[in-house]
């Protein structure tokens, strides 16, 4: 089979970061995601590229499922239901992904909450999937090293997501300027830094497809029905 496809790497939004620093919007040491996009005109910025980068991850994955389904047909490396899991996994994150940009934690704090905590989740659920997909279709759907980095990265994800959670429970301060005096900082602190080292691990592991993806071409047909 012959592969090769343009594809978007799916990257969570990144913060902007000079109008936080000059506007003193955020804690200027490691602020959680969702704080650099809760004022505006953050909230602006943060809310288009959240859904750039969803719409960039869903392509991402559907390619991705569609190379694991052809591996199926042609390798006899058939695991259509975990692969099917991975996609719905996947297409769940990104949708939360534009939960937590449209509703500000600022403005509807339930609902903010309830789309992150299935963006990290699902997208945990989604990078373990995968890995064991990878383990399942070596040595045609990757390489022995690769499927142990993807594993790796997905153990990192998952070990980072629990004290990102456990943290953040103790954590009593609403304001996006914390008291680094205050008995809950370093909660604060251990939190924010454990949700950041998930949202890179995403990045990391959606790198990982690069070669994957240099080596399948991805067709749209469209074809008139005869009536």
């Amino acid at each position: 089979m012959r592969l090769d496809q343009q594809h978007q790497t799916w990257i969570p939004p990144s913060p902007p970061s000079p109008l936080l620093l000059l506007r003193g919007d955020v804690d200027l040491i490691f602020p959680y995601i969702s704080d650099t996009g809760a004022k505006p005109p953050e909230s602006c910025i943060f809310g288009l590229m959240t859904f750039i980068s969803a719409c960039a991850g869903i392509s991402t994955i559907y390619a991705r499922y569609k190379f694991v389904e052809k591996l199926g047909e042609e390798k006899g490396a058939r695991r259509t239901g975990l692969n099917r899991c991975a996609l719905v996994a996947g297409m769940l994150s990104c949708l939360s992904m534009c939960i937590v940009a449209t509703f500000q934690e600022t403005a509807v704090m339930s609902v903010h909450d309830l789309g992150a905590m299935l963006f990290f989740v699902s997208g945990i659920a989604y990078i373990i999937l995968q890995s064991f997909i990878s383990y399942l279709t070596y040595p045609f759907g990757a390489s022995c090293s690769l499927y142990r980095v993807r594993s790796g990265i997905a153990l990192l994800a998952a070990l980072a997501f629990f004290p990102a959670v456990i943290c953040a429970s103790f954590v009593k301060q609403s304001t996006l300027i914390r008291d680094r005096d205050a008995k809950d900082y370093p909660f604060y602190l251990a939190s924010a830094v454990c949700e950041w080292v998930v949202a890179f691990s995403f990045i990391l592991f959606f790198l990982t497809y690069i070669d994957d993806f240099k080596v399948f071409t991805l067709h749209v047909r469209t074809e008139l029905e005869e009536s």
